[in-house]
């Protein structure tokens, strides 16, 4: 028998049981649709974890002050960041620029409005290492920094709430109680998700230490390499000054942390990827049920046609047009549940990308793997049933009631 005779063969016998084949296929659609939605929400929290660690600016490493610890367990960070220690990390070679951080959360008012943005005290080099420009007005100056200046740059967000439409530009805010004279406000970034670049405000770190955060210590040290250079053989010389500073003996632990975009890269990859693993698993588990459905339907199906598989036999088909026939019938199945899955998993995508906050990216791959996996559970759950058709005695099979 050809090929093509048994496919529509096959087709006419899946559209003499419609309901039976659509109950069939179901666990397929539902497995596949489900697989491409989890794989499409795992793909759009990769690129948003790419696009947070692009708008930290490139080259980039931060230091931290360490976890301080107490009889073996972590009590808090140790407060050991010091402006000292970034100008001595300035002088370390493969360090294009730095800059110290201070940052807290207070609340800025203006006239009868107010808003309470993430305020961040830093020097003139913090928004070019971090890649944030100034839309309108301008930066402050060494100057301003050196001479303790009451300035503040403001995101847009912050800027928004503050003023709505209007300027701000060389309007007076309150900070803290102090007065602070607007000199520029940023361009948007983009909500990050669990923080808001554009919902921040910049002052220089002379008055911000003292005068509105009230530490005396660094949060971070921002420090951007020259283009091209060894982050890790820098990142080792870094630390090496800082344990010598510190006056850590040898073979005690660091009172500070150092991490690169690398790292930074590597470890949020490695979270995204078990948190797509873990979600594609869930999904395929109903793969894999559909497949059992599938294997059951045609069981049914050659217990049916029990005497036409005898009659077959009788006029001269052979054992292998049998089992095509049986597991053509199976492959169909599947890859119509899993073109069907396709089309449900795409508009889930959408739909949960539209309805909620997380984004959704369908990748090619994802499809064509829900496909081939669709196909692969076909002839897995459609080899068994075939193979029992094939191998019934014509004339048992012609006795059957």
């Amino acid at each position: 028998m050809l090929f093509w005779v048994i496919v529509k063969v096959g087709l006419k016998s899946l559209w003499a049981n419609k309901l039976r084949s659509l109950l069939a296929m179901l666990g397929i659609i539902i497995g596949v649709g489900a697989v491409i939605a989890m794989l499409a929400m795992g793909a759009g929290a990769k690129g948003q974890v790419m696009s947070r660690i692009s708008a930290m600016g490139s080259n980039l490493l931060i230091v931290r002050p360490g976890q301080a610890r107490g009889m073996g367990v972590i009590v808090g960070a140790n407060q050991r960041l010091t402006l000292d220690d970034a100008l001595a990390l300035r002088e370390v070679e493969g360090v294009r620029q730095l800059a110290p951080v201070v940052s807290g959360t207070q609340q800025i008012k203006y006239g009868n409005r107010n808003t309470r943005p993430s305020i961040t005290a830093t020097s003139t080099t913090y928004l070019p290492i971090r890649d944030f420009h100034v839309e309108k007005g301008r930066p402050f100056t060494e100057g301003e920094v050196e001479s303790a200046a009451r300035v503040v740059i403001l995101g847009p967000v912050t800027a928004n709430n503050l003023f709505d439409q209007d300027d701000p530009i060389g309007e007076t805010v309150k900070l803290k109680g102090i007065n602070f004279t607007v000199i520029g406000v940023l361009k948007a970034k983009g909500d990050q998700g669990f923080f808001n670049l554009d919902d921040q405000a910049f002052i220089p770190y002379t008055v911000g230490m003292k005068q509105v955060l009230g530490q005396d210590y660094l949060r971070e040290i921002n420090v951007q390499a020259f283009d091209g250079a060894d982050l890790a053989k820098l990142q080792e010389d870094m630390t090496a000054v800082l344990r010598k500073r510190h006056r850590i003996p040898d073979g005690q632990p660091n009172d500070f942390d150092i991490r690169n975009q690398a790292d930074l890269i590597s470890s949020m990859m490695e979270i995204n990827d078990t948190f797509t693993i873990l979600l594609g698993s869930v999904a395929g588990i109903s793969l894999l049920v559909g497949g059992i459905g599938i294997m059951n339907i045609m069981l049914v199906s050659v217990t049916e046609r029990t005497r036409e598989i005898g009659i077959r036999k009788a006029i001269g088909a052979r054992r292998r047009s049998i089992m095509t026939q049986f597991l053509v019938e199976a492959i169909i199945i599947s890859c119509l549940g899993g073109l069907m899955g396709v089309a449900l998993g795409v508009a889930g995508a959408r739909v949960i990308g539209a309805a909620t906050q997380f984004v959704t990216q369908i990748e090619l791959s994802s499809v064509l793997l829900s496909l081939s996996f669709s196909a692969i559970v076909g002839i897995f759950f459609g080899w068994y049933p075939a193979r029992r058709a094939a191998s019934l005695s014509p004339i048992e099979a012609l006795r059957y009631e």
